[in-house]
């Protein structure tokens, strides 16, 4: 067929065996040429990102050191010892200026960044917001404070590359509407964080900018994907940081990294000018990350304001309410240590136990509920409302880009032909259940009438749940948080276990989580007996994540209703609190 093809594009030149060799020859040859000159770009690419990057961290350290210079009083270890309540008061107040609190928190966050790789740039127009904060005529309620953000969150003149080298050389046209809101307030936005390659990853690195590790320790990960904000707040770099969640990129960092994180119900904070998986029929949402629970609690007073309605009218006009946060009323609370899907490691469990213990004591009502359906809402609506179209979307962004060793074992799964997933399913659920429903899951709907039902899926799901929680009158849930910190490297072969967080998701919940112990050395001799809900390879591959953690922070999650961010921060609030007075009475 070939050579009767070749004689007719070719009717005066006599076509042969050796010819048609030497045509194919030379196209294989040409073939080989073309990939290598296509790598050769996607090399220079990430090679000139991260020259434009030190020189980025360069004149922040210069900036930093002429202020210095100029600046030889200036106590930063009291500046950077404060909370972002007492930081903000002071620099409204004038005891504290805006120059003295940025440019220490400059310094700090470039010694962050030396030890753990969190920052992906540096933001020099700081230096202009500083004197533009300086000529407002109000003060906002984050006057002055320096805040970090997510390398996807909008900022006019910078990238948002959500670990992508093809998307190396797009610059935000504007600012999203969060940087917008938060200039008007008066905070002073200053470097972007580091993301794993495409986000859906609750590791933090990429092919371009590099692994970003844990600064508690350095063999674990700082979760993800705003693993690069939770690094840099963690190690003392920001004092207020915004990360997104589609399916626990908030809170995951914030377990990890001992941080107070809120994934606000979707569209309560704007979205609008956040690039990458962030909306759709699972709802993603932009939130605050901090040290303690006042700080969100500030953040969300702040943000939930006039400019933020009137930048976005599709952000609903809700005020924060004072009155809900500061209540003291006792509660109502459901409460599991496991969803059914993924048994957490002892530790987490153990925490939730104590807190529940704690809330009792307290006065508040504790109430067991249980999550329906576990199985199906991970498999049914998450993962195949995730993985809608088979994954074929997410697997175009890699083409022609290089794929994060991290990210590999969750790549290669979702390149596996659909048909071929489907017969590994049928294969293995006799031994493997839970492995054959995910793999199932990933083939996702076959046709639009099936995405449409997906939708109502969803959505009947939530009235379930909703029913659920209301029958047993439940004011908010108190539940596990996936941790400890995983070990670098194990989050891309154990995408499932992110069960406890993206739930919430599904939901479309207000979720917070807040450290309330550590891993002890008791901890670590109960895991030595973990089997999981399953005894199958992944429990297995979660026990070696999660060993050798003793010392390191372990987390909680809070839940309420849609729209009650408030109610939410105050759960948090009083869980922090009894966590802190538990550990006074240790000492």
């Amino acid at each position: 067929m070939t050579l009767d093809t070749l004689r007719q594009l070719l009717p005066e030149v006599e076509v042969g065996p050796h010819l048609v060799s030497a045509l194919l020859g030379s196209s294989a040859a040409a073939i080989l040429v073309l990939k290598w000159m296509g790598q050769r770009r996607t090399q220079k690419k990430m090679e000139e990102a991260r020259r434009r990057r030190e020189l980025g961290l360069g004149q922040m350290e210069k900036a930093v050191q002429q202020f210095k210079q100029q600046n030889p009083g200036i106590q930063a270890s009291h500046i950077l010892s404060l909370s972002l309540v007492e930081l903000a008061e002071k620099l409204k107040e004038g005891s504290l200026s805006p120059e003295s609190v940025l440019y220490t928190y400059m310094d700090k966050a470039l010694e962050v960044t030396r030890e753990v790789n969190c920052l992906r740039h540096f933001i020099p127009e700081c230096e202009e917001q500083l004197q533009e904060v300086r000529r407002q005529k109000e003060k906002g309620l984050l006057y002055g404070v320096p805040v970090s953000i997510k390398d996807h969150i909008g900022y006019k003149g910078h990238l948002s590359t959500c670990g992508f080298v093809q998307l190396l050389s797009r610059l935000e046209q504007e600012d999203s509407v969060m940087v917008k809101v938060l200039k008007r307030q008066g905070a002073i936005p200053f470097v972007l964080t580091n993301v794993p390659q495409s986000l859906f990853n609750y590791d933090c690195s990429n092919s371009i900018f590099g692994q970003t590790v844990n600064p508690l320790n350095h063999q674990k990960s700082p979760g993800g994907s705003s693993g690069g904000e939770g690094a840099l707040i963690a190690g003392g770099g920001s004092v207020l940081g915004f990360g997104t969640d589609i399916g626990g990129s908030i809170r995951l960092p914030s377990s990890f990294c001992g941080l107070c994180g809120l994934k606000p119900t979707g569209n309560r904070l704007s979205l609008s000018g956040i690039s990458g998986p962030i909306d759709g029929i699972l709802s993603g949402a932009v939130g605050p990350m901090a040290r303690d629970v006042d700080s969100l609690a500030l953040c969300m007073r702040a943000l939930l304001c006039d400019d933020m309605f009137r930048l976005d009218p599709t952000v609903p006009p809700l005020a924060f309410n004072e009155e809900v946060y500061s209540s003291s009323a006792p509660l109502r609370i459901g409460y599991y240590d496991t969803d059914g899907y993924f048994l957490l490691p002892p530790c987490m469990r153990r925490a939730v136990h104590e807190t529940k213990e704690s809330l009792q004591k307290a006065g508040h009502t504790l109430v067991p509920f249980a999550p329906p359906r576990p199985d199906y809402v991970m498999n049914e609506l998450f993962v195949k409302g995730l993985f809608a179209d088979g994954g074929s979307t997410l697997l175009g962004m890699f083409a022609g880009d290089v794929v994060d060793p991290g990210l590999e074992p969750q790549v290669n799964c979702y390149r596996i032909p659909t048909l071929v997933k489907k017969m590994l399913a049928l294969t293995v659920r006799p031994l493997f259940p839970r492995l054959a429903g995910y793999l199932a899951a990933l083939c996702g709907v076959r046709s639009k009438k099936l995405l449409w039902k997906q939708h109502a899926q969803v959505t009947a799901y939530r009235m379930e749940f909703i029913a659920a929680w209301r029958k047993l009158k439940l004011d908010v849930v108190l539940c596990p948080v996936l941790g400890p910190a995983f070990t670098v490297g194990y989050p891309g072969k154990l995408f499932a276990a992110v069960s406890s967080t993206m739930l919430y998701n599904v939901l479309n919940f207000p979720a917070g989580v807040v450290p309330v112990t550590t891993v002890t050395e008791a901890d670590e001799e109960d895991l030595k007996h973990y089997t999981g809900h399953y005894g199958d390879p992944w429990d297995r591959t979660l026990r070696q994540a999660v060993e050798g953690a003793v010392g390191l922070p372990v987390a909680i999650q809070c839940v309420a209703l849609a729209w009650q961010e408030e109610l939410c921060l105050r759960f948090m609030k009083e869980v922090e609190t009894l966590a802190r007075g538990r550990k006074r009475r240790k000492v």
